[in-house]
């Protein structure tokens, strides 16, 4: 094998053999293939593409570069990816959630990208608690609570570590064959026996428009069942923040709030329903809205709750977490409330800029190195449609300084747009693909 005819085949318009995309990918994984030929197959890739065929084997190559999962468990190993957005903190639900109706949930997760909050940010908001486990530590977490939420080791699609980040320095991040391949060579890694990915859409996601998010869901499904995942999407809404706050912390407080305290409204919404779906397809539930309805269940009696609890306990964070959460999370010092400028309809709500107001408060990454702070970020969000008077709290901003609070004010300002009359109001769940 050799690094250069591949990458020749790609740029005649000929896919490679499987056998050509596992040498690449272990190439990618023990240094065989230098950076100027991984970014020349990036391109290659994206200006020619894979197909179908070729999209899975590099998938499944990708997966394989290094370790993968395997479990022997009573119950199916389920797991969920969402493709980012603001507000969008499904997972700490949707875990312990499936782990109380039966299934196995080990999430292997990811922190902030962009303007999207990172699961392993939110969970790490909660003092003491380790995403960072060795395998035998996240065996028995998932042992213990049925589900946990973590780190991936760097044995894991060691391959994708690599090309991911030369793709970004490369303009080849929008590959439609790579994002898929990137996407599921982890997930496969986990062992899955089952996945539902929640693909979004609107002005706080990655795909801004209906064609792009569901080309996108189309070839994650198809490659995922392929490679012999059973594996649905769901296209959800992100034209506004899915939970009213954005922030580790306060992203924390709003699942705690539907764990203890039933809360209600689309971050609830989604989660049952995405939770439905996986219920479903793993013979766990009758049909989706069986599922939906024993996800429901879990959460109002209390269970869903105690299965969080025992998590957060066995990755190293208090003990009694969901019965005082609110002692535990840590608060910013300047929090002071938005006004609206002026009289009318929350029209339009730009998730985007919110979610880098947030980056820039402190609570996401600019560069590598930055340190979060947990604290910061956005509550109280006003919801698109929202009624509002000039005057009248849009939203409350927690930051760590008072200049810092300022900038972020007018950003926000900026960032959504009242109007003398309401808006068409989006559904939550655009489409269902299989």
């Amino acid at each position: 094998m050799d690094a250069r005819a591949i990458i020749t085949k790609l740029r005649q318009g000929d896919t490679p053999t499987r056998e050509e995309l596992n040498w690449f990918a272990n190439g990618l994984a023990d240094g065989r293939v230098s950076d100027a030929q991984a970014g020349a197959f990036a391109m290659g890739v994206c200006l020619r593409g894979l197909g179908e065929e070729g999209r899975v084997a590099l998938t499944l190559a990708m997966r394989d570069s290094g370790d993968t999962l395997h479990w022997d468990l009573p119950g199916p190993v389920l797991d969920k990816h969402s493709t980012g957005g603001v507000g969008d903190c499904v997972s700490l639900i949707l875990a312990p959630a499936l782990a109380a109706c039966g299934a196995y949930v080990p999430m292997i997760s990811g922190r902030g990208l962009g303007h999207t909050g990172g699961t392993l940010d939110k969970m790490e908001a909660i003092p003491g608690l380790k995403t960072g486990l060795s395998e035998d530590q996240f065996r028995a977490v998932v042992d213990t609570a049925g589900c946990a939420i973590v780190s991936a080791t760097a044995d894991i699609a060691p391959a994708d570590k690599r090309l991911y980040a030369i793709r970004d320095v490369t303009a080849t991040v929008e590959s439609l064959d790579l994002i898929t391949a990137s996407i599921l060579s982890k997930k496969l890694a986990a062992g899955l026996q089952g996945l539902v990915l929640d693909v979004k859409l609107g002005s706080g996601a990655f795909m801004k428009s209906a064609d792009d998010a569901r080309a996108l869901a189309t070839a994650l499904v198809n490659t995922a069942n392929l490679a012999g995942c059973p594996t649905s999407a769901v296209i959800s809404d992100m034209n506004q923040p899915l939970a009213a706050s954005l922030g580790n912390a306060l992203e924390v407080a709003e699942v705690m709030q539907v764990l203890c305290n039933g809360a209600g409204g689309a971050l609830a919404e989604l989660s049952v329903s995405l939770g439905g779906v996986l219920l479903a397809n793993a013979g766990l539930a009758r049909d989706v809205e069986d599922g939906i309805a024993q996800m429901a269940t879990v959460l109002s009696d209390g269970r869903a709750a105690d299965t969080f609890g025992r998590m957060v306990a066995a990755m190293g964070g208090p003990v009694q977490f969901t019965e005082n959460w609110r002692r535990f999370l840590p608060e910013a010092t300047v929090i002071r409330e938005i006004a609206a400028p002026q009289t009318g309809y929350v029209y339009a709500i730009d998730g985007e800029a919110l979610g880098l107001a947030v980056v820039a408060l402190g609570g996401g990454r600019q560069v590598e190195a930055d340190v979060i702070n947990p604290a910061v970020g956005l509550s109280e969000v006003a919801r698109l449609g929202a009624r509002v008077t000039r005057g009248q709290p849009l939203l409350r901003l927690h930051a760590a300084r008072e200049d810092a609070a300022r900038e972020a004010e007018q950003a926000v300002l900026q960032a959504i747009t009242i109007a003398d009359t309401a808006p068409d109001l989006p559904p939550l769940i655009h489409e269902r693909i299989r």
